[in-house]
């Protein structure tokens, strides 16, 4: 009878602790990381109005839920009272993300121009 118990509880444990934190996603998962030395008062990130807040310099944002995703991106960003924007020219030949959790790295270069680094999380 131990052993019984031992086997379940270890088959229980086995079971639950491996399921993986994207097993029910219902879209794609995008963070901001701000790697630039400015604080961010806000990020849009896409067409549609999906506006990450307040991220600081080297830190992230939350997940935001979105349909669809790509590698990159529209990019705004409202800083220190400057607006900076990243406009790609079209999507051809893309293939949107599949469901998961993704960072986009964004920081600004010497220029003000928007950088975009996509990691798969």
């Amino acid at each position: 009878m131990k052993r019984f118990l031992i086997l379940t509880f270890s088959v229980f444990v086995f079971v639950v602790g491996c399921t993986d934190r994207d097993d029910e996603l219902n879209g794609v998962q995008i963070r901001v990381k701000n790697v630039s030395a400015l604080q961010y008062d806000s990020i849009q990130v896409g067409g549609v109005e999906m506006v990450h807040t307040n991220v600081g310099p080297d830190s992230y944002s939350d997940y935001l839920e979105y349909e669809t995703a790509y590698t990159y991106d529209y990019i705004s960003i409202s800083a220190e009272g400057g607006t900076y924007v990243l406009q790609p020219i079209d999507f051809v030949g893309e293939t949107p993300l599949p469901f998961g959790y993704y960072t986009y790295e964004i920081g600004l270069d010497a220029e003000g121009n928007v950088t975009l680094d996509f990691v798969v999380d």
